[in-house]
């Protein structure tokens, strides 16, 4: 029986590729996005357009698809602007986004992966880990870190949860962060580039379906040296 895969965001980006590695993989793949208009259709991925902001609706969500076996939490956004400049809105939506719908997924997800067993991937950041330009984005990405570890405890092995924190990744995003910032950086990595959205997806992959269980609640860094630890 096909293994059941929930990407989020997984129309574009690091999250595309993911959802390209899992189709040669054979897996029934659901993506969720907020919208499908440069997505290419495949018969053997489900879209289902969905805002993720809208917490109090996810729950319905997950009700309506089959049992998920693996819940790829990637969904996110990013404004780097300067803490002063952020209204209540961006604040809001930054926070329901990249912090409350993760856990609320896996919240869902986890009434049926705890008698199933199952495996639960975040997408976090560097951000997470340092002290970051984008004050808010940097909270949010050290919350889902926090929860990653924390639900491992919660789960007691039954649900594999772990994350990924990569640096800047060779997207779209990169358009938001400012070409100084991007500059700089780039003289703190190893190999002087940023990281390719494949190698995040690669990893992310791995973590949902080969890598030993006993990596559990686990942040793997994908940083080319920037943040040695």
């Amino acid at each position: 029986m096909k293994k059941t895969f929930l990407i989020t965001g997984g129309n574009k980006g690091i999250g595309l590729e993911v959802t390209k590695a899992f189709l040669t993989l054979g897996y029934e793949i659901i993506v969720v996005a907020r919208d499908f208009a440069h997505f290419e259709k495949n018969d053997a991925i489900k879209q289902v357009t969905f805002d993720l902001t809208q917490l109090d609706e996810i729950p319905a969500l997950i009700d309506s698809l089959p049992p998920i076996d693996v819940l790829i939490n990637n969904a996110g956004v990013m404004y780097s602007i300067p803490y002063h400049d952020y209204s209540h809105d961006k604040i809001d939506s930054m926070l329901n986004l990249n912090l409350k719908a993760p856990i609320k997924l896996i919240e869902e997800v986890a009434k049926t992966m705890l008698l199933r067993g199952g495996r639960i991937v975040n997408n976090a950041s560097i951000a997470g880990q340092i002290g970051h330009p984008d004050i808010w984005y940097g909270i949010t990405k050290a919350g889902l870190i926090n929860a990653t570890k924390s639900f491992s405890k919660i789960f007691e092995g039954k649900i594999i949860i772990n994350a990924v924190a990569p640096s800047p990744v060779d997207t779209d995003m990169l358009d938001i962060i400012p070409k100084e910032r991007q500059k700089s950086f780039l003289k703190s990595v190893i190999t002087k580039r940023f990281a390719y959205p494949q190698e995040v997806a690669k990893t992310i992959v791995w973590l949902a379906t080969e890598s030993p269980e006993y990596i559990n609640g686990s942040v793997i860094d994908i940083n080319n040296g920037s943040f040695p630890r």
